[in-house]
């Protein structure tokens, strides 16, 4: 039987398993196997699975899978893992260079945060209407690397039978329902996107955020920081760097520059944890 080594890692509550592809160079992740490891019940348990491999040109290539398997896209948090992942794995400068998903980027290491260098954001649309929960709700839009919905839950009504009551406390938001109802609109498709609902408290952004590919509300979601970050400060509600309280409680900042209307420099800092490692044995998840 096929032993694999794994590290079980958490970025600000996001949480991924690891594996170094250099120790297990054959090693092939199925869908139905990355399901059966991410499972939280029968299995190890986490929103993701993250690989890392060499690379000729840059510090290491990394592999983000979602936890029903479908990869593609960018994770934020997932990429500040595999930066500390890698850099203890393969003995790395505090600056690394990295591939994810065949996509170019880079992070640093500063104490013990993580800082992880996005690319320019594309495709921002804003100040449109979704239609969810029986009601029009105020809405935008920008893609991270991934692509989000951003929403203000003061735009969102409890009872649309009585439009004057609106949410005041993010706790109270249905995350998973509302969340679900929007990821699957026919205006996403056929990819569908993330949804993240925020309040703004004394310059600070609270979020809270259902992801598609985990296909319910998680912790924390870097890409979605990020987002949320942008389009409230292009709303002038707060100003970079963004402090962030996640839903699991941890604080991620979102620091950027604005100059010529354009996004710069956009980067994601927060803390990253080993939370165990071990070994599975591959057969029992084929």
């Amino acid at each position: 039987m096929q032993k694999i080594s794994f590290a079980k890692m958490s970025g600000a509550g996001n949480d991924f398993i690891l594996i170094d592809k250099n120790s297990h160079h054959d090693l092939v992740l199925s869908d139905n196997v990355i399901q059966k490891l991410c499972d939280r019940h029968n299995g190890i348990g986490a929103d993701g699975v993250i690989t890392i491999s060499g690379s000729d040109k840059y510090d290491f290539d990394m592999a983000y899978f979602n936890a029903d398997g479908s990869t593609g896209s960018l994770c934020g948090n997932g990429a500040r893992c595999a930066i500390n992942f890698a850099s203890g794995r393969l003995g790395l400068n505090n600056k690394v260079s990295f591939l994810s998903n065949g996509v170019p980027y880079a992070g640093e290491i500063a104490g013990n945060q993580i800082l992880f260098y996005f690319n320019e954001p594309q495709n921002m649309k804003t100040k449109f209407k979704v239609k969810a929960s029986g009601q029009l709700i105020s809405a935008d839009y920008i893609d991270t690397g991934s692509p989000h919905v951003v929403i203000n839950i003061k735009e969102i009504v409890k009872d649309p039978s009585n439009p004057v009551h609106r949410y005041d406390n993010i706790n109270d938001v249905p995350v998973y329902s509302l969340g679900r109802e929007i990821r699957y609109l026919s205006e996403f498709a056929p990819s569908g996107t993330n949804v993240n609902f925020i309040d703004t408290e004394n310059g600070k952004l609270f979020i809270r955020t259902y992801e598609r590919g985990v296909e319910n509300e998680t912790l924390s979601c870097g890409t979605g920081s990020a987002a949320s970050a942008i389009i409230s400060f292009l709303k002038g509600e707060v100003k970079p760097p963004v402090t962030l309280i996640t839903y699991g409680g941890d604080e991620l900042i979102v620091d950027f520059k604005f100059e010529d209307k354009k996004i710069k420099e956009l980067s994601l800092t927060g803390p990253v944890k080993t939370s165990f490692t071990g070994e599975f044995l591959l057969n029992n998840f084929l």
